[in-house]
């Protein structure tokens, strides 16, 4: 028998059929090292290990922060190919897009309704994002974020969110709507649970955080000779002895996590391994390291490349699934509520 004493990573692989995960990511550029070690690894690990995976492309929340979304189409198309050269099946997961699934949207309309303005505005995650956001106003699509992703993960009852320690404000209001239309109209939606990522920060080639909009990214997509030139451009700094301390040294253990976590190796070793040889062995070090791990996911993704038609066919299929979910919960949530006439 399977109790609740068993840690939730125990449940997931005792039975994984019990659970339904949602992730995905916003379409605003290609996928790098920071997505592979984040999510992308682990997605794949719970799509093997039998747990249904639904994975959303975010296409309209990429206007959360900008007013219009520029290049949608390959960007989307290239989102794709990185998740096939990763070791996502579309046989086995369902991956779609947002703006392809109208009855998912639907449901943040009575979403809304079940949380108050003032629990939007302290918000953690909402409050940093238009800290950041650079603008003098932000969008009701930006303030009201957490209940649309609240609606990705209800539409397919998704009970299982893997996600970082940032993002666990946004899943507290998922779990917040849950239980109140269930509270008020009755049980139709499982309340989720948040999968905390291990995975460690990943640092850029400036040793901030790896991120598309700081320029500082290796993308999945990037030749071997474009990855070269990206680490050959790495912020290091005077100290000639490499060791392994982020709080210190962060550009230079950026550099070290980055290869370490290429050979899967522990950073300290990496770090003592090069020692004295300075920063030129680092960068050495980090882009075979990178090129290596990267060689497969690449040929991968050149042969998907090649198929025509495959990207397309990837989403029909995985919109239709999408749909069809989609319109089951909606289907629920209207008799639920008494809406339907």
């Amino acid at each position: 028998m399977i109790t609740q004493t068993l840690s939730l990573e125990d449940r997931i692989a005792a039975r994984p059929g019990d659970f339904r995960v949602l992730t995905g990511d916003r379409p605003t550029g290609p996928l790098h090292l920071g997505h592979y070690f984040g999510t992308l690894r682990n997605r794949v690990r719970l799509q093997q290990s039998g747990v249904d995976l639904v994975v959303v492309v975010a296409d309209y929340q990429v206007l959360t922060d900008r007013d219009v979304a520029e290049r949608l189409v390959p960007t989307v198309e290239g989102l794709i190919l990185d998740y096939l050269a990763a070791g996502l099946d579309p046989d086995r997961a369902t991956i779609f897009t947002h703006s392809a699934v109208p009855a998912l949207n639907q449901l943040v309309l009575p979403f809304l309704s079940l949380v108050s303005v003032p629990e939007l505005q302290r918000n953690p995650t909402v409050k940093d994002e238009i800290a950041h956001s650079r603008q003098s106003s932000v969008s009701g699509l930006m303030f009201t974020y957490p209940v649309h992703q609240a609606a990705d993960i209800l539409f397919c009852k998704g009970n299982l969110v893997p996600v970082g320690q940032d993002q666990l404000p946004h899943v507290e209001v998922t779990r917040t709507v849950a239980r109140r239309f269930n509270e008020r109209y009755g049980p139709v939606f499982p309340v989720p649970e948040a999968l905390l990522g291990t995975a460690p920060l990943l640092l850029g080639t400036d040793g901030t955080k790896m991120s598309k909009s700081r320029g500082n990214a290796i993308a999945l997509s990037a030749t071997a000779d474009e990855t070269a030139r990206l680490i050959r451009g790495a912020k290091t700094d005077a100290d000639r002895h490499i060791t392994f301390d982020p709080q210190a040294r962060p550009e230079v253990s950026g550099l070290v996590q980055l290869a370490a976590l290429c050979l899967d190796q522990d950073p300290h070793e990496v770090a003592a391994t090069i020692g004295a040889a300075g920063a030129a062995a680092l960068k050495r070090t980090v882009t075979e390291a990178v090129n290596e791990f990267l060689a497969p996911m690449r040929a991968r993704r050149a042969a998907y490349a090649q198929e025509p038609g495959l990207v397309r066919e990837v989403l029909r299929t995985g919109n239709a699934r999408a749909n069809a979910v989609a319109d089951q919960t909606l289907q629920e949530v209207r008799v639920a509520m008494g809406t339907l006439y």
